[in-house]
């Protein structure tokens, strides 16, 4: 196991009135799960979810308020100073925006350099050689891109740098949250074959962000469906597309476009209503208010986890 989440909760201070009273977005909030090494993940939910957030704190770019995160075996939860630094070097993150992820006054050479500078890698022309390699594995030619800039490249190809730039230090986990989503839907497939290959190749572990079903199918081997801070299923990808059990993943799923055309009129089952406030979540289950199959039971208390089919479900009432 590389990865092992125990009740992790990320919360946000506003303040808000004329006496400036202090309120919390539990954005994230008793979260567990396992990933093991080598093994892709997908997790998936609709904007606000949290599993932004959730993979930041899970990279430590955000310090959790509770719970623990342990890495290869080891308690990182509250690590800073040069134990973090060395975290830094076992992780690496692909944001959803391409464009203002990378500082457009460095050269593409230079972004990819200096992760291996902050981490004292090898001599100069040993860092070289690891720049030209991770370029050519995301099929950029480093003879043409290694000393442009980032203007002078297309949204694809910066997704490409993007990518390297994670790869660069040979991480054993990659976060990347949304990493298509931004992309022309011609390169989107694309680029997560590439990324499918690349993991497959390095044997690194991946947590894939998306709030699209459809596209977990390309390399994930599990789905963590995320709900108001909290997950809500987690399963195998194929059970999942076979056999979506919660209400909220099989809203997800029938949000998924239909290409046939004799499917155009078939009718779709959307949750009405919108998501709640994390800043005073309803009692009991969060899907609650829109669910259709919610009774009286589900105001009392939240769900636990229950195994139903073989899924993890937090639902009183799977089927």
């Amino acid at each position: 196991m590389l990865l092992k989440v125990e009740k992790l909760s990320k919360w946000f201070p506003i303040k808000k009135g004329i006496f400036g009273k202090t309120f919390y977005v539990r954005a994230v909030e008793n979260v567990n799960f396992e990933l093991d090494k080598g093994e892709a993940v997908s997790l998936v939910g609709e904007s606000g979810s949290g599993k932004t957030t959730l993979g930041k704190t899970v990279l430590r770019l955000y310090k959790p308020n509770g719970g623990r995160i342990l890495f290869d075996g080891r308690d990182i939860t509250d690590l800073d100073g040069k134990d973090l630094l060395w975290y830094r070097g076992e992780t690496g993150i692909v944001q959803q925006d391409p464009y203002g992820s990378l500082p457009p006054h460095f050269t593409i050479y230079k972004i990819l350099e200096e992760p291996l500078i902050i981490q004292k890698v090898g001599s100069r022309e040993e860092r070289r050689e690891r720049v030209y390699s991770i370029l050519r594995e995301v099929r950029l030619p480093p003879e043409e891109f290694a000393f442009k800039y980032p203007h002078m490249l297309s949204g694809g190809q910066l997704q490409r740098v993007a990518i390297a730039r994670a790869m660069i230090l040979n991480p054993k986990l990659i976060v990347a949250d949304e990493p298509v989503s931004m992309l022309d839907a011609s390169v989107r497939v694309e680029i997560l074959n590439l990324f499918a290959e690349l993991q497959r190749a390095h044997r690194m572990s991946i947590m894939y962000i998306t709030h699209d079903l459809s596209t977990t199918r390309y390399f994930s081997e599990k789905v963590f469906i995320m709900y108001a801070g909290h997950i809500v299923e987690r399963a195998p990808t194929r059970e999942i597309l076979r056999n979506p059990i919660h209400p909220y993943t099989r809203a997800l799923f029938n949000a998924i476009p239909d290409p046939d055309p004799e499917n155009r009129f078939r009718l779709r089952e959307v949750p009405p209503g919108e998501p709640p406030s994390l800043i005073n979540p309803p009692p009991g289950c969060r899907f609650k208010p829109r669910c259709p199959i919610a009774t009286s039971k589900c105001d009392e208390e939240p769900p636990e986890f229950e195994v139903f089919a073989g899924h993890f479900v937090k639902c009183w009432y799977p089927k």
